[in-house]
C-alpha cells in the first residue's frame, strides 16, 4: 500500500492502492472503500511545526518528518511511535527538506532552514546532512551558509546524484541560493543555476520517468520586520533537459511579474506540470500538457494563493494526472486537472508538505 504522508502542524496519512511493495502482490482496492476515513493526528506530539516529511516505498510503515525547531523524527509503525533520530547530530535543528533515495533507503538527505517565512522563524540552516543507515547516524556535507533549503530531490536510480534547491537567507542578501548538484552523495557540490542574491530556488521537481529533466521554481523575496517583499524580476520557473547542465526559462502563458511559485510534474504522466504562481493579476494554478512549453491559467482560486509567502505548495498524485493537492489552510483537492478544488478536512488547517 503507497501511502501519502502530510507535515504540518501535525503529520497525517491516507493510504493509497499500488501494485508492489518489497515483491508482495495486494489486489487492487475500490477508493471507494477510503471515502468513509477521515484524517487523524498520528503525532509526534509537540513535535514543533513541520515543513518537510518523506516516506519510503518499498517500506509503507516508515516515514520521517522534519520539524521547524525539533530536528527529524522516524516512525516505522505507520505513526503509531515516533523516534528522535537527529538529537546531538545537528548543529541546527530547523528542517526544511528531506529526501530518501528510492534505489537505496538507506540513503537518506536533510536540508536545513524552514522555508516558509512567517514571522516567528526559528532558526536558519547550516546546510545538508546525510544518512546511510536509515536516520541512524548523521554526517554534515557542505552548503553550510544555504541558510534555507525548500526540497532535496534524488535520482531514482543512483543514490549519489542528488540536487538540492536552496531558498537561502530571509533577511538579506545571499550570493549561496540556487541549485545545486552533487555527483558522490554531497562530498561534493556543483552550482548549476544561480540568478541573483535575491533570488531563491523555492521549489525544485524531477521527471521520475526521465530524471534528466528537471523543473525548478526561483523567487525573488525579502522577509522585513514588519513585511515580506515578494516578487521582482528574480521570480520564476526553469527547466533543464540534461540533468541540470543547462537550463531555460520557461514563460510561454506565464504571467509577466511573478511571486512565489512551486511546480510539480506528474509521474502518472510527465507530460503534463503544474505550477501555483503569486500574480497580481493572473495568480492561480497553471497547467502545462507538453512538458512546460506552453502554460494555461486553469485555476484563479484566491484561498489556494493565499499568504503566498507561507504556503504556496502543489503536488500531483502519482498515479492519477487529474487528481492534484494544494497546500494552504485548507489543503485543497482537484480531481479534474487543477480547474476545480474541494477542501480537504483535517485535525488542523494549517498544511505545508505532503507525500
Amino acid at each position: 500500500m503507497r501511502s501519502f504522508a502530510l507535515a504540518a502542524l501535525s503529520v497525517l496519512m491516507l493510504w493509497m492502492p499500488q501494485g508492489v511493495i518489497a515483491q508482495e502482490i495486494e489486489p487492487e482496492v475500490d477508493p471507494s472503500v477510503f471515502s468513509a476515513m477521515e484524517w487523524r493526528s498520528i503525532g509526534p506530539y509537540r513535535g514543533g511545526r513541520s515543513v518537510a516529511n518523506a516516506g519510503v516505498p518499498s517500506e509503507p510503515r516508515t516515514y520521517y518528518m522534519g520539524t521547524v525547531g525539533g530536528g527529524i523524527w522516524k516512525t516505522t509503525d505507520a505513526g503509531i511511535t515516533w523516534d528522535n533520530v537527529s538529537d546531538g547530530q545537528l548543529a541546527t535543528s530547523s528542517v526544511g527538506a528531506i529526501a530518501v533515495a528510492e534505489s537505496d533507503p538507506n540513503v537518506v538527505y536533510a536540508g536545513m532552514g524552514e522555508h516558509a517565512i512567517r514571522g516567528v522563524m526559528t532558526s536558519h540552516g547550516d546546510g545538508v546532512y546525510r544518512s546511510t543507515d536509515a536516520g541512524r547516524t548523521w554526517t554534515h556535507v557542505g552548503l553550510d551558509r544555504s541558510r534555507a533549503i525548500s526540497r532535496i530531490r534524488v535520482h531514482p536510480s543512483d543514490p549519489d546524484l542528488v540536487y538540492v534547491a536552496v531558498q537561502g537567507a530571509p533577511y538579506g542578501a545571499n550570493e549561496e541560493r540556487g541549485l545545486y548538484r552533487s555527483t558522490d552523495g554531497g562530498d561534493n557540490w556543483e552550482h548549476i543555476l544561480y540568478v541573483d542574491e535575491n533570488s531563491g530556488a523555492s521549489d525544485l521537481s524531477m521527471d521520475m520517468t526521465n530524471p534528466r529533466i528537471l523543473y525548478a521554481a526561483f523567487w525573488d523575496h525579502r522577509r522585513l520586520p514588519w513585511q515580506v517583499q515578494s516578487g521582482g524580476a528574480g521570480s520564476g520557473l526553469w527547466k533543464s533537459t540534461d540533468g541540470g547542465d543547462n537550463w531555460h526559462r520557461i514563460e510561454n502563458g506565464l504571467p509577466e511579474l511573478m511571486g512565489k511559485t512551486a511546480i510539480d510534474v506528474s509521474r502518472a504522466n510527465p507530460n503534463r506540470v503544474f505550477a501555483i504562481i503569486e500574480a497580481d493579476p493572473d495568480g492561480g494554478i497553471y497547467r502545462s500538457d507538453d512538458r512546460g512549453d506552453s502554460w494555461e491559467l486553469v485555476s484563479d482560486n484566491w484561498s489556494a494563493r493565499a499568504r503566498a509567502w507561507y504556503y504556496i505548495e502543489i503536488y500531483t498524485d502519482p498515479v492519477d494526472q487529474e487528481t492534484v493537492y494544494v497546500l494552504n489552510a485548507p489543503m485543497m483537492k482537484s480531481i479534474d486537472g487543477g480547474r476545480n478544488f474541494t477542501n480537504v478536512s483535517v485535525p488542523h488547517g494549517d498544511t505545508h508538505d505532503l507525500w
